[in-house]
This record gives C-alpha cells, structure tokens and sequence, in this order.
C-alpha cells in the first residue's frame, strides 16, 4: 500500500489532491457533467500511494467503494448506475434547457453535450452484480 519511504511533503499533497478528488467525485453525484468515478480513481490512486487508512476507508465506503471496486476489477459500472447517471444527467439538463437558460444556441450546446455524455456513458462496460 503506502510507501513508508515517501516524503512527509509529498504525502500531505496526495492527501490532499485525494481529499479534493472526493469532493469533486461527490459532485458528479450532483452535477452531471461532472464525472464521478474518474475522480474517485483518483482520490484511490492517491490514497494507495500516501495512506493506508483513508484507502482503506474508501474502497470500503458504502457508497464510493462499489464505484471503485467495480472500475478496478471489472473494467465498468453497473446498470444501475448507468441508469441513474443518464436519468439525472437528462433530467438536470431538460430542467436547465427549459427553465435557465434563454439562448438557443446554449440550449443546443448543452443537448449535444448531454448526448455525447450519454453516447460515452453507454460505451463504458457494463458489469453485472
């Protein structure tokens, strides 16, 4: 796991970049055009290499660790969360094309945006339970 030999410096920057890639990761639970799991795999990448307990703590998390495990050893996501991705990235963005935004050519932006969003979400390997 850890490298004991890493200097304390380096160690507290890949705490950090880890804590912030969490943050970013939660987000994209929100947001969606912001990408989840990329930022959870980098949050693991830096946690595997500066601390064991916050990777462990990850990997395990009820909520993040599936995304992680699934990525890691399966090589994907699982329907379910294809599913979930896709209805909030649609819903979200029909709520922001019909309500926020005035000018056509942002609206069609966004749609484009989504569907090439939708298109690379649907490319990823699907892994079942």
């Amino acid at each position: 796991m850890s490298n004991p030999e890493i200097p304390t410096w380096k160690r507290i920057l890949l705490i950090t970049a880890g804590i912030l890639s969490i943050f970013l990761g939660t987000l994209g639970l929100f947001l969606p055009l912001l990408p989840t799991t990329p930022f959870l795999l980098l949050a693991a990448a830096c946690f595997v290499r500066s601390s064991d307990r916050f990777y462990t703590w990850l990997i395990n998390h009820r909520i993040f660790g599936s995304y992680i495990r699934n990525y890691r050893e399966k090589g994907g996501i699982t329907r379910k969360h294809k599913v979930i991705t896709i209805t909030f990235l649609w819903l979200v963005i029909i709520l922001t094309v019909l309500f926020l935004i005035s000018h056509l050519i942002l609206k069609l932006f966004l749609l484009a945006v989504a569907s090439l969003v939708t298109f690379h979400i649907l490319s990823i390997h699907t892994v079942k339970k």
